[in-house]
C-alpha cells in the first residue's frame, strides 16, 4: 500500500484516465472498502496508459499486418541423412555442445496455463503424462533441464513463465518435488503480464467493482515478463547468450537440444525456429512463410484455405513448415525488444467477458461481448535481422497436450511418448515388448544416450534412473 492518501492517488489517476477516455473505471471508488480501493488503484497505476491507448488503435482500427511482397515458402534447414547432411549436423552439435560446456545457454519454459480444457485442475504442467510412470508434465522438462546440466558438467539456469492463476501452485509443485532434483539456484520463476479486457469502444471492463477485467498478454508477453521480473538482468549476470524457449504442452519438447543451439549460432540468427512437415491442410498449427525477405508466421485460423491446401510439384503442401513452437533466441535480441526500440504488434481476441455495467450489476455474457489483447512470440520473426528455420522429426519432438480427447490428447501424447522408447529399444536391439514403454529423461536424453546407457540390469517397460 502506498504512503499517498487514496483521495489523492484517485484524484490523480483520474485526471490520467480521463485523457484517455477510461475514466468509468474509477465509478464505484467511493463505494470500495479501503483495500478494495487500494487493489484497484494498484491495478491502475501499474498500466501504462499511453501504450494502451496506443495498442487500443491498433486492434480497433484497420488491420495493420504487412502483405508487402509475394509470400514464399521459407528457407529450411532440412532433415538430410546423407553424408554432408551428417556432416552438416555433426558441426551444429559440436557447437550447440561448447555453448552448453561454457554455461552460455538458458531455458526458458512457458507454463501459464491451466489444465481446463483437459478437465484439470491446477497448472496444466502439473498433469500427468508418463505412459506408465504418470511423470508430469513439469517433471519431464525439469527431469531434461537436469540430465543436461550433468552431462555438459554446467548447473544450466531454467526460467519458468508462470501466470498470475497457477504461480503459486506451479511454485509449490517444483516445492514439494524437491525441484526434481535441479539446485534451487538453477531455477528462476517469473510472472505473465496482464491486459485488460475492452468493450468495442476500446473502454476497460471492470470485473467488479473493484477490479479491472484482465487476461494474460500472451507468450508474446514473454519479453516483457524477462524484463520487468529481472530475468534479463540475471541471465547477464550468469554469462547466458542465448535463450532456449519452449512451451509446457509438450512432453517431447528436447530442452537444450544441442543441434538446434548449434544451427542456431553458427547462423548468427537473432531467432531461430523448429519446424515439423504439416501434411494436413486442416490441421491446427501455424506456418512458416517469408514475404519481402522476412520470415513470418502464418496462423492456421487466418491461412486463407487456398494457400493452405497448395501443392508443390513433388506433391507436398507448399506451405508446410509447421510451427511446435520450440526457438532460440539471443538474449541481446530479447533485450532490443524491450528497450523501446522494438513493439511486438497486439492481437485481438473476441471472448466473452464477465463484468459489472454502469450499475454495478453483473453481466454473464452468452455471445462474446469484449476484446482480449494478447502478443505473439513468434511476431519477433519480422524483427530479426538473422533468422534461422531447422525442419524436424514430428515423431520426436511434438507431442502436444492441448485437447481432452483427439488429436493433441493425452491419449495422442503418451502414445508418442511409447512409441519414441520403442523406437530407441529397436535401434538398441532389444526386443520391444507389446503395450507401452517409457524412458525417463534421466536414463537418457536421445537415442545415442540410450544405447550407451544400457546394462544387463536394465528391461523395460519402464527405463528411468536418477
Amino acid at each position: 500500500m502506498t504512503d499517498i492518501p487514496s483521495a489523492e492517488r484517485v484524484a490523480q489517476l483520474r485526471a490520467a484516465l480521463s485523457e484517455h477516455g477510461q475514466e468509468h473505471v474509477l465509478r464505484f471508488a467511493d463505494e470500495l472498502s479501503p483495500d478494495a480501493l487500494d487493489a484497484l488503484l494498484s491495478e491502475l497505476e501499474a498500466l501504462d496508459l499511453p501504450r494502451l491507448d496506443l495498442r487500443l488503435k491498433s486492434v480497433l482500427g484497420e488491420s495493420h499486418e504487412d502483405t508487402s511482397g509475394e509470400l514464399e515458402p521459407p528457407r529450411v534447414v532440412e532433415l538430410d541423412n546423407s553424408e554432408a547432411g551428417r556432416a552438416r549436423d555433426t558441426a551444429a552439435r559440436e557447437a550447440g555442445e561448447e555453448l552448453l560446456r561454457t554455461g552460455k545457454v538458458a531455458a526458458f519454459l512457458v507454463a501459464g496455463g491451466q489444465g481446463t480444457r483437459l478437465g484439470y485442475a491446477g497448472p496444466k504442467g502439473r498433469f500427468p503424462v508418463g505412459p506408465l510412470t504418470n511423470r508430469s508434465l513439469f517433471a519431464y522438462h525439469a527431469q531434461r533441464v537436469l540430465a543436461a546440466s550433468r552431462r555438459y558438467g554446467n548447473a544450466l539456469p531454467y526460467y519458468v513463465m508462470t501466470s498470475r492463476a497457477n504461480h503459486a501452485d506451479t511454485v509449490a509443485a517444483f516445492e514439494e518435488a524437491s525441484y526434481w532434483g535441479l539446485d534451487r539456484e538453477q531455477v528462476f520463476f517469473l510472472t505473465q503480464g496482464m491486459l485488460p479486457a475492452v468493450d468495442d469502444q476500446g473502454r476497460m471492463l471492470l470485473a467488479e467493482k473493484g477490479a479491472l477485467a484482465l487476461s494474460p498478454d500472451g507468450h508474446g508477453g514473454c519479453f516483457e515478463a524477462l524484463q520487468r521480473s529481472g530475468a534479463l538482468h540475471d541471465m547477464a549476470r550468469r554469462g547466458v547468450e542465448q535463450i532456449f524457449y519452449f512451451q509446457v504442452d509438450n512432453p517431447l519438447a528436447p530442452v537444450f537440444d544441442p543441434v538446434f543451439i548449434g544451427h542456431h549460432a553458427q547462423a548468427g540468427a537473432e531467432m531461430s525456429t523448429k519446424v515439423v512437415e504439416k501434411l494436413d491442410p486442416d490441421e491446427k498449427v501455424g506456418v512458416l512463410g517469408r514475404r519481402g525477405g522476412v520470415d513470418c508466421l502464418l496462423e492456421y485460423s487466418d491461412l486463407d484455405p487456398a494457400i493452405a491446401s497448395a501443392r508443390d510439384d513433388n506433391g507436398k503442401l507448399r506451405y508446410r513448415a509447421g510451427n511446435i513452437a520450440i526457438h532460440m533466441l539471443q538474449r541481446a535480441f530479447a533485450e532490443r525488444l524491450v528497450n523501446g526500440e522494438l513493439e511486438l504488434p497486439v492481437h485481438r481476441a473476441n471472448k466473452k467477458v464477465p463484468h459489472v455495467d454502469s450499475a454495478g450489476a453483473r453481466v454473464e455474457p452468452s455471445e462474446p461481448n469484449a476484446i482480449k489483447l494478447e502478443m505473439f512470440v513468434f511476431d519477433a520473426l519480422g524483427f530479426a535481422a538473422t533468422t534461422l528455420v531447422q525442419e524436424v522429426r514430428r515423431e520426436d519432438e511434438f507431442a502436444p497436450v492441448k485437447n481432452a480427447e483427439g488429436n493433441d490428447s493425452p491419449a495422442t501424447s503418451r502414445a508418442a511418448l511409447s512409441a519414441q522408447a520403442k523406437r530407441w529399444m529397436t535401434q538398441a536391439g532389444l526386443h520391444v515388448r507389446d503395450g507401452d514403454v517409457e524412458v525417463g529423461p534421466l536414463f537418457a536424453l536421445d537415442v545415442e544416450a540410450f544405447c550407451a546407457t544400457l546394462t544387463g540390469a536394465d528391461f523395460g517397460p519402464v527405463f528411468d534412473r536418477s
